[in-house]
């Protein structure tokens, strides 16, 4: 029983629970294991992945971000307008990482600078940010003019759409910053304990800022990408991806308490979230009660988070 609870606990008993998921799904759904549903399913998860990628520094240095679907949402509508008022692809893509940069910098500097809560802060930018879409775009979808800006999300490599591509390196990128630097040391540090990371010397206030801007940067280059794939900017795109984000994290293993963050974790979350939302699709399940699956997998994914703590705890 204790050899299982690790198993059911640890970063490792994570990888091979959802490796006998996915063996059960594979053998019992049909047309799963096919090339275009597995494309196609990667696809899906392609913005949760690359927000993930940030959202489990805020949460590993004891912060989250609830602005990150509109984040998403409105850089992407930034991206078709300004690449439509210029005529350049480039432009449109430049003021859209300038846009999402900018609202993770505000973040940033109103919660380390000024003290105010993140869900406080991240509640009121998604608000604001989702109404400055709506505002910019007169609450409708802004068509692309361009059809070069079709191609971010159609073209391939070796088979394999683009977006999937950005979305792993991103994993890599991620990955690395946070095992292998001392910026991905010190975000661990200060979700562990931020006195103690001060008194050591680390700028915890500059290190939270960056953290969210890399954050809104991300969020706009998710933008981006899923405004090619859905061919407009749409002001109510990304409506919840802040609680499927989190949630994918703390089922990978990012503690809610902060301290405890790893990608192959959040790799393997946010594919659960994404095959969970796949089996229901291919098993004609109403919409309706996806709802309800996600607010469960929400649930277990604190559950879980809390038993980790816990056993964390006493070995500590």
């Amino acid at each position: 029983m204790t050899s299982l609870k690790k198993l059911l606990l640890g970063e490792q008993g994570l990888v091979v629970i959802f490796a006998i998921a996915f063996a059960i799904v594979a053998a019992t759904v049909p047309n799963f294991l096919t090339e275009r549903n597995m494309l196609g399913l990667l696809q899906s998860v392609v913005t949760i992945g690359i927000v993930a990628c940030t959202m489990m520094f805020c949460l590993a240095s004891r912060d989250f971000d609830l602005s990150v679907g509109s984040t998403v949402a409105f850089s992407g509508m930034i991206a078709v307008m300004a690449s439509n008022a210029t005529g350049s692809i480039v432009l449109g893509l430049i003021a859209a990482l300038l846009c999402g940069g900018a609202v993770g910098l505000v973040n940033g500097v109103v919660i380390a600078r000024f003290r105010i809560n993140a869900l406080i802060t991240t509640l009121a930018t998604m608000q604001i940010v989702r109404g400055l879409a709506l505002i910019a775009s007169d609450g409708r979808a802004v068509g692309i003019n361009d059809p070069g800006f079709y191609q971010l999300a159609l073209s391939k490599f070796l088979g394999i759409p683009t977006p999937i591509w950005v979305m792993a390196i991103f994993f890599v990128i991620f990955g690395f910053l946070l095992n292998r630097t001392v910026f991905g040391k010190n975000t661990l540090a200060i979700g562990g304990n931020p006195e103690a990371s001060r008194l050591a010397g680390v700028n915890v206030s500059r290190m939270r800022i960056w953290i969210f801007a890399l954050q809104g940067l991300v969020c706009a280059v998710a933008g981006v990408l899923l405004a090619s794939r859905i061919t407009s900017g749409q002001p109510n795109a990304a409506t919840g991806l802040e609680l499927s984000v989190i949630s994918a994290c703390v089922l990978g293993g990012v503690s809610l308490a902060g301290g405890r963050a790893a990608m192959t974790g959040v790799i393997v979350g946010v594919l659960i979230m994404g095959i969970a939302e796949n089996v229901m699709n291919l098993l004609n399940i109403q919409a309706f009660y996806q709802y309800v699956v996600r607010g469960l997998i929400l649930l277990l994914a604190v559950l879980l988070d809390n038993l980790r703590s816990a056993a964390a705890g006493r070995r500590g």
